[in-house]
């Protein structure tokens, strides 16, 4: 456990193993915590690092830091690579973090082995977008109650009762009520680059994957806009969508399901 000044902010991560570079970043409300276990079963073959993004959790907001932006996100994340020296690195983007991962693919193509989308937040690219919108922007507007709400949607079961049971749901609340109702607002505007993006389908590891929530492939559940997100994603760049465990946060409900799955492809990767 350890901190880096990067990007003119200090970040804190954790590192694990040794072996071919992999970091995993968190979506609006996580942080390193997120993927203790997932990391520590992987650790056996890969060197494994997990943040916590600038102004969340262990990383504290520089001085007059008021906001952030997408760009500035996958700033730090790609200076917290270069800082630690393990580029090019297998980059996990899940939930609001594929916005960061996009990101740094189309500004930071250097840092990346290959970039893992994880059940993306990419709502403007399904077919009832503006419902998904909807039902998003009610969650927010009800403030800290809808945090938690929101939360509860979005975890499998399990997943809930681990965010519950450990001492990183109260950072991941507080991480929450800032991002929703305090000064700290993420602005993209990325997705029109990424849709004219037209670099060639490729077999080589740094060609970006698709991965979703299995439990969201199902139509009824309330994540599915995800998956299909993700789908959008993949015929993107003319790949395959590959399922994992869980819905939208299986790495905390079924972390040990979760690495199991995830290792083949981390291998096939590198």
């Amino acid at each position: 456990m350890s901190s880096i000044e990067v990007n003119g902010t200090r970040i804190y991560y954790e590192k694990r193993g040794r072996g071919p570079a992999v970091l995993f970043v968190s979506g609006a409300t996580g942080d390193a915590g997120h993927w203790t276990t997932v990391a520590d079963i992987l650790a056996d073959a890969y060197t494994v690092i997990t943040y916590d993004r600038r102004g969340n959790s262990r990383s504290p907001r520089p001085p007059g830091w008021t906001s952030t932006t997408i760009g500035e996100q996958a700033d730090d994340t790609a200076a917290l690579l270069r800082g630690l020296e393990l580029v090019p690195a297998i980059v996990f983007g899940t939930s609001a973090a594929a916005h960061i991962l996009a990101d740094l693919y189309l500004r930071h193509p250097d840092v990346l082995q290959a970039a893992i989308f994880h059940e993306p937040a990419f709502p403007s690219d399904i077919p009832n977008a503006d419902a998904v919108r909807a039902a998003r922007q009610a969650r927010v507007e009800e403030g800290w109650p809808g945090v938690a709400r929101a939360l509860r949607w979005s975890c499998t079961c399990a997943g809930w009762r681990a965010m519950r049971s450990m001492s990183r749901s109260i950072r991941s609340c507080a991480n929450g009520c800032s991002a929703t109702r305090g000064p700290v607002r993420y602005r993209g505007g990325f997705l029109p680059r990424l849709r004219a993006h037209t670099r060639p389908a490729r077999s080589d590891t740094s060609a970006p994957r698709g991965h979703s929530g299995r439990s969201n492939r199902d139509s009824a559940t309330a994540g599915h806009w995800r998956y299909e997100a993700t789908r959008w994603l993949a015929a993107h760049f003319r790949t395959t969508v590959i399922d994992l465990p869980g819905a939208h946060m299986g790495y905390l409900g079924q972390p040990e399901h979760f690495a199991r799955a995830l290792r083949p492809i981390l291998d096939r990767l590198t």
